[in-house]
């Protein structure tokens, strides 16, 4: 059970609710996806404290372990894999899959989990569920994804798919599970238009929107270094349309024929995507006379943001640009962003960290990005929110001159917004309680 939470009086541990919790991405180097698993975490303390947790990771880093263990000191990680027939292959894992009443699938930009809960299924009848996914049935050869994505082409050709469209398979576990939280509209209309027989199919916001670290400390330290005052800054988040995974130093390999494709990609529009950022961040410093930080999601970003977004500008705009020359945690980041006037990001997760904090945040999707996007649709910030190849950087400047003008009124507006997700993610929790307590009956 969670810390603080237990008494001698409660019901002892051993019959508290276990759940097995595997969380749908890798962990290294992406603020966003180290946020899923203690925002998921968060949800349960507040909601269900009663549940205790182990936490079967993909990926972790031993500084994301450790920061885990911190928040959650009741939670135990637990190592493994699946061998050829399914079976765990370490006995801290084969103790929790066996004692574990329940299955949850992390929040991720895909279907990950199928193998292991394929795995589940077949060994037990015990329940499993998913917590914030996006299942895209759109993705194109090799993974790239067509040009000219937008979230309104993809809603418009998955209506059109046919009710048989999707594998047997997944079709099989998804009847199955006892819930389904689709991360955005997208993907629940998919599975209702492809006849998913799952009793709850609903929508259910990312669970980086429940995730409240912060290392207050350290932010305040590197804002007062770099001249970085409260709501008297922009922070500019840049991305690549594919993510260069294989070049990351941590999983280097040969690149498959997908990798080539996607660098393609990235080489043809890197200089057009970031010429518009570029261009905002000038309009931004000219008009309004405050600062920029251009800061990283992902650990790539470091590199990239400084080589397209600040080393190109002109010298009256570059003296007011401060750039983050190291990558960060969620916690330090989680500080920073609410400290910020607003974000202006390509990636998706910082617009949800910064709004979670407070702070009015715009979502510049590319199109090579998958359908999550289509949350900040779902959640109400549709004019926070634009394809990047369908307007222009004075499109995106409009909306954080007008917050520039009433920063009180748009944290307001950010605080109406997160109300609606707590209360939308509250239910999330008590499905999966009342699922447990179905299955002890």
């Amino acid at each position: 059970m969670f810390p603080g939470r237990a008494t001698a009086e409660s019901a002892d541990q051993g019959k508290a609710p276990h759940i097995l919790l595997r969380p749908g991405t890798h962990q290294r180097g992406n603020i966003g996806d180290i946020a899923h698993t203690p925002g998921a975490l968060r949800l349960f303390e507040q909601h269900f404290p009663e549940a205790r947790f182990s936490v079967w990771p993909v990926g972790i880093s031993e500084e994301s372990r450790a920061g885990l263990l911190r928040m959650f000191p009741e939670v135990r990680i637990v190592e493994g894999t699946l061998d050829e027939k399914g079976r765990p292959d370490s006995p801290e894992l084969a103790e929790a899959w066996q004692s574990a009443d329940l299955l949850l699938h992390g929040s991720a930009p895909g279907f990950k989990g199928r193998g292991y809960m394929r795995a589940w299924r077949e060994a037990s009848d015990k329940p499993y569920g998913i917590f914030g996914l996006t299942h895209d049935p759109l993705s194109g050869v090799n993974g790239a994804y067509p040009r000219g994505a937008t979230l309104a082409g993809f809603r418009d050709a998955i209506t059109n798919l046919p009710p048989d469209q999707m594998a047997r398979a997944n079709r099989t576990l998804l009847d199955g599970a006892s819930f389904l939280f689709c991360r955005d509209s997208l993907t629940r209309l998919y599975y209702e238009g492809q006849n998913i027989q799952c009793p709850r199919i609903a929508f259910g916001p990312d669970t980086t929107f429940a995730l409240r670290i912060r290392d207050d400390e350290r932010a305040d330290a590197y804002l007062e270094k770099h001249g970085l005052e409260q709501d008297r800054f922009l922070c500019a988040i840049p991305r690549l349309r594919y993510t260069p995974y294989h070049l990351f130093p941590s999983w280097e390999r040969e690149p498959t024929p997908g990798d080539l494709l996607k660098d393609t990609i990235n080489e043809e529009t890197r200089e057009k995507d970031h010429a518009k950022l570029r261009e905002l961040i000038v309009r931004w410093v000219r008009e309004t006379g405050l600062k920029v930080l251009a800061c990283p999601e992902m650990s790539y970003q470091v590199e990239l943001s400084k080589r397209m977004l600040v080393d190109p500008l002109p010298d009256d705009v570059k003296s007011h640009v401060v750039w983050r020359d190291q990558y960060w945690q969620p916690d330090e980041a989680a500080s920073i962003y609410a400290r910020a006037i607003a974000v202006a990001s390509f990636e998706c997760h910082s617009p949800i960290i910064a709004l979670t904090n407070g702070t009015p945040a715009m979502y510049l999707r590319q199109p090579t990005d998958t359908i999550k996007g289509q949350m900040y649709h779902d959640i109400g910030v549709s004019d926070w929110t634009f394809e990047i190849d369908e307007s222009e950087a004075a499109d995106w400047l409009a909306p954080l001159l007008a917050i520039h003008a009433d920063p009180g009124a748009a944290r307001a507006r950010v605080s109406e917004v997160m109300a609606g997700i707590a209360d939308i993610q509250k239910g999330m929790v008590k499905t999966v309680e009342q699922r447990l307590d179905d299955s002890a009956v």
